[in-house]
């Protein structure tokens, strides 16, 4: 019984991170419309689709119950607001990278993103780094500067969707709320901003949805769905497999769209990008490998 569980947790994993791998494809579809637009949309749709969701999984009671009981705790609601804003910051970078032919770079910030986690809870929580992870982050370094270097300017969209994305989890730590109703209560918050946006959008005349064809106007509706599925999937998986199996399968995400942008897209990857990269697969197989040896060791403590 534990071992399908188990086969359960990591196939609907694993096709979280191939679908969030694939997105870019999404994106590509709906490139003629500006990255701003597709952002104010996804945050528009992804609010309805995840309150009709909840309604039809009859949490919709729980949702309002959590949604009233923010507004009763200042902390808890900043901490929301603010999860909204780091989430939105890491889905437009995302759209704008991905349609602006720089995937690569953005491959770049989802696989740095677990050592920047690591990072930020040793200055914000003061954990401790182990030798692996002291070792880790040094391997990454070096790619980082290579990269840095070679470019001539500083990677600002792979650390922007890192640590956007790295914040918004240490954020979310706060809130302890499963992911539909989380989703649901970020989306809710922002997206009053959005369909105001929308509307500005409409008044001067460069709107896309309901003005360019219907095809634009399915594939920006369906930025909704599109948002919410694989969130639900990781929810359901991750729950039935072990924190390192976890740590391993994320990084299907990064190489997908690093294969896209290469070999679909055409995006150059030079022999220094390579090297870069090199350093960087090294650091992360330096850190998935002890925290597999960490989670072992944890739950072999906890059978004695």
């Amino acid at each position: 019984m534990m071992e399908n569980e188990e086969r359960r947790g990591i196939i609907y994993t694993a096709l979280a991170y191939t679908l969030w791998g694939l997105l870019p494809l999404y994106w590509k579809f709906v490139q003629h419309v500006s990255a701003d637009e597709i952002l104010a949309n996804r945050i528009f749709w992804s609010f309805w689709f995840m309150l009709v969701l909840l309604i039809a999984t009859k949490q919709f009671n729980h949702f309002k119950t959590e949604a009233l009981s923010l507004f009763k705790r200042p902390k808890l609601l900043a901490a929301l607001v603010t999860a909204s804003v780091l989430i939105s910051i890491n889905w437009f970078v995302y759209i704008w990278a991905v349609n602006s032919e720089q995937m690569v770079e953005a491959s770049l910030g989802y696989y740095i993103n677990p050592l920047v986690s690591v990072l930020l809870g040793v200055f914000v929580l003061k954990e401790v780094l182990s030798k692996a992870q002291v070792l880790s982050f040094i391997l990454a370094l070096i790619g980082v500067l290579i990269l840095t270097i070679s470019y001539g300017s500083f990677p600002w969209i792979a650390f922007a969707l890192a640590f956007s994305f790295g914040l918004y989890g240490l954020v979310k730590k706060m809130l302890r709320v499963n992911a539909a109703i989380g989703l649901t209560l970020e989306t809710m918050t922002i997206m009053p901003i959005a369909l105001l946006y929308l509307g500005y959008l409409q008044q001067t005349e460069v709107l896309s949805i309901l003005h360019v064809s219907l095809s634009t106007d399915l594939l920006l509706i369906g930025a909704g769905a599109v948002t919410a599925i694989p969130l639900l999937l990781f929810a359901n998986g991750a729950q039935r497999i072990p924190l390192f199996m976890v740590g391993f399968l994320q990084y299907i995400a990064p190489t997908l769209t690093l294969i896209l942008g290469v070999f679909l897209y055409g995006e150059p990857f030079t022999a220094i990008d390579l090297i870069s990269f090199i350093f960087i697969w090294l650091s992360l197989t330096v850190f998935t490998v002890s925290r597999m040896r960490l989670s072992r060791q944890t739950r072999l403590r906890r059978k004695q």
